[in-house]
């Protein structure tokens, strides 16, 4: 079993948050400077939405809407979706599946910690799936 403490082990926790009232030219700018496609929107310590660049194709630039006159409190997701790092990875993919969502925070203990996406789930897996492979080759070899 795979844990999602044990993927962010590998992976960090690098963390980075926007405002509501900041723009979301803002937010796209911080989500190009640090190559991810999501953020945590807080206020104060508290999470209150979350911005994807989805969110902004389809409530900005699709509505003809500027990215630097709208704020990202208007365009954010409220119905954010969490996991805590002991769940496992296939509980993220699980979720992640139904809920038809690319990113999700991680909470220990009411804390944010980081956001992981599908994309470090399933290079998790399959890393994983290799280890087993190579197990079982090199048990092979022995016989």
């Amino acid at each position: 079993m795979n844990t999602i403490r044990q993927l962010l082990a590998l992976r960090g926790t690098d963390l980075w948050t926007i405002r509501p009232h900041d723009t979301v030219f803002e937010a796209l700018r911080l989500m190009a400077d640090k190559d991810v496609g999501a953020l945590v929107v807080v206020e104060g310590h508290q999470i209150v939405g979350m911005i994807s660049e989805r969110d902004y194709a389809r409530k900005v630039i699709l509505l003809g809407r500027a990215s630097t006159d709208t704020l990202v409190g208007e365009i954010m997701s409220t119905s954010v979706v969490t996991i805590h790092p002991d769940q496992t990875v296939e509980e993220a993919l699980a979720l992640m599946s139904t809920r038809r969502i690319r990113h999700l925070p991680v909470l220990d203990a009411g804390k944010l910690v980081t956001v992981i996406s599908l994309d470090d789930v399933v290079r998790t897996i399959i890393y994983h799936q290799r280890q087993t492979i190579k197990f079982y080759e090199e048990l092979e070899l022995d016989r």
